[in-house]
C-alpha cells in the first residue's frame, strides 16, 4: 500500500498541529527551481493570529528535522491560514463562514451566492440578497446538492452591530 509523500507528511504532522488548537486543512509540496516548498495550512474556530502561526510554524520545523519526512533535499517550510476567499469543503468550514457571503455551485449547475445564515448536520439555511430592491430570500441547500463553495471578500459590507442609532455626529450633539 503506497502513500504520496503529502499523506505522510499529513499523518505526520496533524497530531502535532492539533495539540497547538489547530486544525490542518492542506498540505502541499511544491517543486520551485532546485528547491522544494512545504506549504501547511491551519485553522481553527477562532482563527490563528501571527503569534499561533509562528508557535506551530517552530514546532513543525522541529518535527520535521527529527524525520525524513522531506528527505535530504533543501526545502522551505511555509505555514499560513487559508485567506479570505477560502475555498468550503468541510462541515466546520461552513460553521465557520456563517454570516459570511458564500458563491455556490450546486451540482444542478448555476451559481448561487448567499450568506449562510446556520449551518446544521445536513445543510445550510441561506439568505439570497435581493436585486434591484427586491428583498432577500431565504433558502435551504443540503451539502449533498455543493459541489463547489468559496468565501466571497466584501469590502462594504454593513455590521448588523453598527447600523443601530447609537453613533451620533458632532452636528446632533451640539
Amino acid at each position: 500500500m503506497s502513500t504520496t509523500q503529502s499523506e505522510r507528511l499529513r499523518e505526520l504532522l496533524e497530531p502535532l498541529v492539533a495539540s497547538q488548537g489547530l486544525d490542518l486543512e492542506e498540505i502541499a509540496v511544491e517543486s520551485v527551481g532546485r528547491k522544494r516548498v512545504l506549504r501547511v495550512v491551519v485553522d481553527s474556530d477562532t482563527g490563528a493570529d501571527l503569534d499561533r502561526i509562528a508557535e506551530v510554524s517552530r514546532a513543525l520545523s522541529a518535527r520535521l528535522d527529527e524525520s525524513d519526512a522531506m528527505g535530504d533535499a533543501e526545502y522551505t517550510l511555509e505555514v499560513g491560514t487559508p485567506g479570505a476567499e477560502r475555498s468550503l469543503s468541510e462541515h466546520r468550514h461552513y460553521v465557520r463562514a456563517t454570516g459570511r457571503l458564500v458563491r455556490f455551485q450546486p451540482h444542478e449547475g448555476g451559481e448561487l451566492v448567499a450568506r449562510i445564515l446556520a449551518v446544521d448536520e445536513d445543510g445550510l439555511d441561506l439568505e439570497v440578497p435581493g436585486v434591484k430592491g427586491r428583498k432577500a430570500t431565504a433558502r435551504r441547500l443540503a451539502f449533498g446538492d455543493i459541489d463547489k463553495a468559496r468565501v466571497q471578500v466584501e469590502f462594504n459590507r454593513k455590521d448588523t452591530k453598527d447600523t443601530d442609532n447609537s453613533s451620533t455626529t458632532e452636528e446632533e450633539e451640539a
